[in-house]
């Protein structure tokens, strides 16, 4: 990770913004480890930078202190960061598709940008391979993949080295914790796509089988990993289920294991695995399930539902590694996307149709979620990712 001899005037001039319109007094200068949220505004073409920060300020505990924001391209959504912590990339989902590359700057959370590169679709998720060499991307209306070289500095400077057809609606990528094989989702097929990766040359292979099936009309989207790497969660956007799978480190394939209620559609009276081009069979609307992530101690497991604007807590049999659902709790309104902080201890929850972000504090027990802090965000605020130093 690069070094920075920047002052941290920038984190404490928008600290001061945020302090002087709250009313609360100057924040104490430590040396203590920071995490920077950043979140990605389609309507408005930015990203919003934000402090997360435990401090104590004239007796009030300051917990987003928002730092600025960063003009971007038009509908810029999806969002990653380089295993370094020295970058993030930002996926542009109007034409001309491309990738723009930021450097973070550690003592102040700014975003500086050091190139972009085309991509060759709109792009609903981009991610890194583990060594931070290569920029996996997958495209919904493109019904593609894509891999691109990521340079010695950590910028991604040219097109696409390999682009391929997946299954209709290609929604997710990522590698697996040993950096050997990429599975992609395809929520229009009901399948995860399986590769073996070589990390030296960044090609994707098919596997064999190519693909994996989950059940129909599941519509699957995001997905990620247990902690222990045995297993791969994935999330129905259609039916609100959450399917597990076994992860053989050795083939590299998925074995279905189990299926689990993730969102409570009977609770909620919506109607789930219903594909878009379908009409619900009752006046319910659809299960609309979009983001999904892990505690950070692996015990819990959190997805988001945007017809009723909720987040469902599950909770990880540490034995079998299946999910069962175990509450939910009311969020912005239409959440596409959160994040959990890499201590483990807070949630930062965008939604589409609200103004603010919200930011939850995780009980490490119960994995129950308390809201203690909403802080104002641009329009159509939709992915979040949070880095710590």
């Amino acid at each position: 990770m690069t070094i920075f001899n920047k002052s941290m005037n920038g984190m404490f001039s928008g600290a001061l913004l945020f302090m002087s319109a709250t009313g609360l007094g100057m924040m104490s200068q430590n040396t203590n480890a920071s995490q920077y949220v950043y979140v990605s505004n389609a309507k408005d073409s930015t990203i919003t930078r934000y402090l997360l920060d435990n401090k104590q300020v004239d007796g009030k505990q300051i917990k987003l202190v928002p730092l600025g924001s960063t003009k971007t391209g038009n509908n810029v959504m999806p969002l990653s960061v380089s295993p370094d912590k020295s970058h993030l990339y930002a996926s542009i989902r109007s034409e001309p598709f491309r990738i723009i590359s930021y450097r973070i700057d550690p003592a102040s959370g700014d975003l500086a940008e050091e190139g972009e590169a085309n991509l060759p679709s709109s792009m609903a998720n981009i991610d890194t391979d583990k060594s931070g060499r290569f920029l996996f991307a997958a495209s919904y209306g493109g019904n593609l993949i894509s891999v691109s070289p990521i340079n010695k500095t950590g910028v991604v400077t040219s097109g696409a080295q390999q682009v391929l057809n997946t299954g209709r609606n290609a929604h997710a990528i990522h590698a697996s914790p040993d950096n050997r094989f990429v599975f992609s989702s395809s929520l229009g097929d009901d399948q995860i796509m399986q590769y073996r990766f070589d990390s030296q040359t960044g090609k994707l292979t098919p596997n064999t089988p190519a693909a994996v099936k989950t059940e129909q009309y599941a519509g699957p989207r995001h997905f990620v990993f247990s902690k222990d790497g045995q297993y791969v969660y994935v999330l129905g956007e259609l039916s609100g289920t959450v399917t597990t799978y076994a992860f053989d480190i050795k083939t590299g394939l998925l074995t279905l294991k189990g299926e689990s209620e993730g969102v409570p559609a009977k609770a909620l009276s919506l109607e789930n695995g219903v594909p878009p081009s379908m009409k619900a069979s009752n006046d319910h609307p659809k299960v609309w399930a979009a983001d999904m992530h892990l505690s950070a101690d692996g015990r819990f497991l959190y997805v988001s539902e945007r017809t009723k604007s909720i987040i469902a807590t599950l909770s990880i049999d540490q034995n079998t590694g299946l999910p069962s659902y175990q509450k939910m709790t009311q969020v912005e309104q239409q959440p596409r996307g959160f994040a959990i902080s890499n201590d483990g201890q807070f949630m930062v929850v965008s939604g589409e149709k609200d103004a603010n972000l919200g930011l939850y504090h995780i009980n490490e027990k119960t994995g129950e979620l308390t809201k203690i802090d909403e802080v104002p965000t641009g329009s159509g605020a939709n992915w979040v990712e949070i880095v710590d130093f």
